[in-house]
């Protein structure tokens, strides 16, 4: 399955009409926070597969657009405290990022903990059902000590490092950490999971036919 990650940034090439060329065998959208409802629904009505989405710490409750309010991108499915499956890619997801100041999406660590482990339950499930816990998580914050930064407001989730260390799923997508510079590290593996920042854009295939625990490349 070929998989478009969006996150923070506002592409100018794929909010245009170039998207459905660059992106035509694209299966699924992930966003990972920090993006404009409009810029996602978009890209979900231009390529016309699922998105699925989390939000991230500086997305708005409302946004208003030309005639329209929008709290959400019309279409997408939201992944926060969520477990789905499709197409066989089992999907879950947490928004946000570690609060620093007042504001809407944003969460101590210790409710970060709360919100992962309330997922715990469903993941024991999928691997009754499906033989594996999870496939794909997707966040905006990074896991601790992985992509992320000193500073309290880039600071990495205690709680997702501890469920890539046993639940192990093939790919863990986030954003939240900005680029720039060309030599920054941008993919990490930790243990069986590829974990990809996924600022700005990035497209990757995951392949879970081969590998009972699910790849990703």
């Amino acid at each position: 399955m070929k998989i478009l990650a969006l996150s923070d940034k506002i592409v100018s090439f794929i909010y245009s009409p170039q998207v459905k060329q660059r992106f035509r065998d694209v299966d699924l959208i992930i966003g990972c926070g920090d993006l404009a409802y409009s810029y996602l629904e978009y890209v979900y009505t231009v390529l016309e597969v699922p998105l699925f989405y989390v939000r991230g710490n500086h997305d708005a409750v409302v946004e208003f657009g030309v005639g329209e309010q929008r709290t959400e991108p019309h279409g997408g499915i939201d992944l926060h405290k969520r477990l789905c499956c499709y197409d066989s890619i089992l999907l879950g997801g947490v928004e946000g990022s570690v609060r620093y100041r007042p504001g809407s999406f944003q969460y101590s660590q210790a409710e970060m903990w709360n919100h992962v482990l309330g997922m715990v339950p469903g993941m024991l499930l999928n691997r009754l059902r499906y033989g594996r816990y999870l496939d794909v998580f997707v966040s905006h914050a990074p896991p601790a000590g992985i992509h992320d930064c000193e500073d309290l407001t880039h600071q990495g989730i205690r709680a997702f490092r501890w469920l890539i260390s046993v639940f192990q799923p093939a790919c863990f997508l986030h954003g939240h950490i900005h680029l720039h510079r060309p030599d920054e590290v941008t993919e990490t593996q930790w243990g069986g999971t590829r974990i990809i920042n996924a600022y700005g854009f990035r497209d990757l295939q995951v392949d879970i036919n081969e590998n009972p625990q699910g790849s990703c490349q």
